[in-house]
C-alpha cells in the first residue's frame, strides 16, 4: 500500500486536492491530506509540525510519498528532514525548496517580497497576506476561477519570513520536482539544485486543479521510481 501525503500551499486548503485524490484512491492508493489554513499567526515550523504528524499516522509498512506544492515544498522537505526514515520519495510540484535556511523570502525575487509586505502592512494587520485573485496561480477559466476564489484564504506573514530547519537527512531521501509550464518562477532550478529528477508538466502554476489526470499519474509512478525517465 502506497500512501500520499498531499499537502497543499500557501492561500489554499486541502480542497486544492479534491481533483487529485480520487484518481489516486482508483489506483488503490491512501492519502491524507493535512490542513495548514488553520486561523491564526502560524509558522513555516509549525507547518512542518504538522505535516510531521501526519506522517506519524502512517503505518511502517507502507509506502510513503510526501508531495509538497509550491510554498509546501519548503513545508514537506522539513517534514521529511524530522522523519527520514518513513518518507519513501519527496514530490514536490511546483515547489519552493531550497538547503537549510531557505525561505520565500529567501528564494523569491525583491518585487515579490516588496508586494507581500506591503499587502500584510496596508490590508492584513501586519502579519496576514490577502489573498491573491485565482489568475496569480494561472486559474483563468471562468468556473475555475470562481471555485478558486471562494476558497482562497489569507497567509500568515510569518509562513514567509521563516527558513528551514534542515539537518541534511532530507538530501537523502529520493526526490521528483514537477515543474508547470509555462513557468512563473525557477522552480525547475530548485528542484536541480537539490538533486531531484525534474519533469515538466503543460499548465498553471493550480496544475492539480486544471490537468489532475496526469499529476495523478506522475505521482501513482513514483512508486516504482527507479532513476530512469518518465514520460509526461
Amino acid at each position: 500500500m502506497t500512501t500520499f501525503v498531499l499537502v497543499h500551499g500557501a492561500w489554499h486548503g486541502p480542497w486544492a486536492w479534491d481533483r487529485v485524490v480520487p484518481l489516486l484512491h482508483a489506483a488503490g492508493a491512501r492519502t491524507l491530506t493535512p490542513d495548514l489554513s488553520a486561523a491564526g499567526d502560524h509558522g513555516l515550523h509549525d507547518h512542518a509540525e504538522a505535516v510531521a504528524a501526519a506522517i506519524d499516522s502512517v503505518g511502517a509498512e507502507e509506502e510513503l510519498v510526501l508531495v509538497g506544492h509550491s510554498y509546501a515544498g519548503l513545508v514537506v522537505r522539513q517534514a521529511a528532514d524530522a522523519r527520514p526514515e518513513a518518507v519513501d520519495h519527496v514530490v514536490l510540484v511546483d515547489g519552493w525548496a531550497g538547503s537549510d535556511g531557505a525561505g520565500m523570502f529567501s528564494l523569491a525575487p525583491d518585487a515579490f517580497v516588496t508586494a507581500v509586505r506591503a499587502a500584510a502592512e496596508t490590508v492584513g494587520d501586519g502579519w496576514r497576506i490577502p489573498a491573491p485573485p485565482p489568475a496569480a496561480f494561472g486559474i483563468v477559466d471562468g468556473d475555475d476561477a470562481a471555485w478558486l476564489a471562494a476558497r482562497l484564504l489569507p497567509q500568515p506573514l510569518r509562513t514567509f519570513t521563516e527558513r528551514t530547519r534542515l539537518s541534511g537527512a532530507v538530501d537523502r531521501i529520493p526526490g521528483t520536482a514537477v515543474y508547470c509550464r509555462p513557468q512563473t518562477y525557477p522552480f525547475d532550478r530548485f528542484g536541480a539544485a537539490l538533486g531531484y529528477r525534474t519533469l515538466g508538466l503543460d499548465g498553471p502554476h493550480d496544475v492539480m486543479l486544471t490537468r489532475p489526470e496526469p499529476l495523478a499519474r506522475i505521482l501513482l509512478e513514483t512508486r516504482s521510481f527507479n532513476n530512469g525517465k518518465l514520460e509526461v
